[in-house]
């Protein structure tokens, strides 16, 4: 019997099921993460998150989707894994750097539900396609509430232009000078997730680029949270942009990963 304890976190409304893998023996089974993420048979979340060793951060933070496949960064999971890590000791305070698959990521704990980070320069405007971390394809609409999300969402994650990996999907609904309304078809979820936060980020410097709009911009999500990207726009690009928002401890526990039913490839 493998039994492994958790936290159960959310940021916006985005929620990730948070575990101490700082000894490194979690077993990274992609169909065993899945297992844990699946609603009603797991824990249920829209994403897991590891917090490991590392030798050049404070540590190193590891994203799963919901559909147990790995992603390079999660802005509202890296949120909760930097209250996370205080909370465990893994981090001494409330500024730390932790290392990602896009990079490292640095992190302040503002009070004990609002958390800021700082996630690298944000690539390609190109045709309104943002790299954030992770991809985003931004789609301006008039009307969030008559938007086919899951539908037009899921037709443009699938689509040729972005093949093999696909792309995250957020339907924009712009507001001058500085506020943003979003809705995301979420790649790995597989559906329309309660906020997204490199998607925020991605929806926002477009609305900076492209839109006239001006940092702070203060981005409404879909679960009705509010995030708050910042950032420097130059003729040379963005910097500097932070992703600020709150986020909260729901439970914690633990889990007997024998139960899930997954057997070992």
């Amino acid at each position: 019997m493998k039994t492994v304890r958790f936290v159960k976190m959310h940021g916006a409304g985005n929620d990730f099921v948070l575990v101490d893998d700082r000894a490194g023996d979690f077993p990274c089974e992609h169909r065993l993460i899945a297992a844990m993420a699946t609603r009603p048979s797991g824990i249920g979340c829209e994403g897991v998150i590891l917090v490991q060793h590392s030798d050049t951060a404070d540590f190193k933070m590891r994203f799963f989707n919901p559909d147990g496949s790995e992603a390079d960064l999660c802005g509202n999971g890296a949120r909760c894994v930097a209250a996370f890590a205080r909370e465990i000791g893994a981090a001494a305070g409330k500024v730390m750097r932790f290392e990602t698959a896009a990079g490292f990521v640095d992190a302040e704990i503002l009070d004990d539900d609002l958390v800021r980070i700082a996630i690298p320069d944000p690539k390609g405007l190109g045709d309104d396609f943002v790299v954030a971390g992770v991809p985003h394809k931004i789609v301006p609409v008039e009307n969030l509430a008559k938007t086919d999300v899951e539908g037009e969402g899921r037709r443009i994650r699938m689509s040729d232009e972005f093949a093999p990996d696909g792309t995250n999907v957020d339907f924009v609904c712009y507001r001058a000078p500085d506020r943003v309304l979003v809705r995301t078809y979420e790649r790995g979820v597989e559906a329309e997730s309660f906020a997204c936060g490199t998607g925020s980020v991605a929806a926002a410097v477009v609305g900076v680029a492209q839109h006239g709009l001006r940092f702070p911009v203060r981005v409404k999500t879909a679960g009705g949270y509010e995030l708050i990207v910042g950032g420097i726009k130059t003729d040379a690009g963005f910097s500097e942009i932070t992703l600020t928002g709150p986020v909260k401890r729901v439970f914690e526990g633990e889990i007997d990963l024998d139960s899930l039913g997954v057997v070992p490839e």
